[in-house]
């Protein structure tokens, strides 16, 4: 049994301005995808030019922080929002959404795609391999803040996590971090160092995340005014599955 780390959610304070390791965490993720996007520009393997890209970014940026709040809201608490409309724009009370923020960077790479006249799943194939590490970031601030924690385990690597009882319980922020985080993001690296189908890295990236979060899940407690759903799954299985099915029919798609 092993006791959370005892870090303070806030790195560090400006005056009155108190900055969060889940603030920074965002960044961090922004900004490896500038610099992984921009590796791969000067390598030719990127079908936008390096002044396109900037404009990317600042579309993706607005799409993961909108679709991300946009998701919470409706996929996790509908009910809620509906009854107390202006705490939409809470967002320092937390509650993002991963398929949120997904949906909202497919829209905003859509509209990019649509202003400088790219095709959208090359772009997409493109932006797929620049986000996995992001995504690790963010499981790593979810471990820091000791939020959503795993189920109770057994396990020698249990942990007691502030707030959630005196049981020690699956890390399953780390399990995350190293699946969706890590893995995903060799696997699509490897895939996409050369030149694939068109679709076939978006429908790997649609698969890959699916399955790994869909996994992960059987370790993860469910978000307490939701527990657990039809068939007794939890709500991130249940929105990974469309993912997973998009994935196969992309990937079929493309090698047909």
């Amino acid at each position: 049994m092993i006791a959370q780390p005892n870090i303070d959610p806030i790195a560090f304070s400006v005056g009155p301005l108190s900055v969060r390791w889940y603030g920074l965490m965002y960044l961090a993720g922004f900004a490896v995808a500038w610099a992984l996007g921009t590796l791969r520009i000067r390598k030719g393997l990127a079908p936008v030019t390096r002044q396109q890209f900037d404009d990317l970014v600042f579309f993706g940026v607005l799409g993961v922080i909108l679709g991300g709040r946009l998701g919470y809201v409706l996929f996790y608490k509908p009910d809620h929002y509906v009854s107390h409309p202006l705490e939409i724009f809470y967002v320092w009370q937390g509650g993002m959404s991963f398929h949120g923020g997904l949906l909202g960077v497919m829209a905003a790479m859509a509209f990019a795609a649509r202003k400088h006249a790219i095709d959208y799943l090359r772009l997409m194939d493109f932006v797929a391999p620049l986000t996995p590490l992001g995504l690790a970031a963010g499981r790593l601030a979810n471990f820091i803040n000791g939020e959503l924690w795993g189920r109770p385990t057994d396990l020698p690597w249990g942990i007691v996590f502030r707030g959630a009882g005196p049981l020690p319980r699956h890390p399953s922020q780390l399990y995350e971090f190293a699946l969706e985080g890590l893995a995903l993001f060799a696997l699509l690296w490897w895939f996409s160092s050369v030149p694939r189908r068109r679709g076939e890295v978006s429908g790997l990236f649609l698969l890959g995340y699916g399955l790994f979060r869909f996994v992960v899940e059987f370790a993860r407690e469910p978000d307490s005014f939701l527990g657990f759903l039809a068939l007794g799954m939890t709500i991130g299985q249940w929105l990974c599955l469309p993912m997973m099915a998009g994935g196969v029919v992309l990937l079929a798609w493309a090698r047909r």
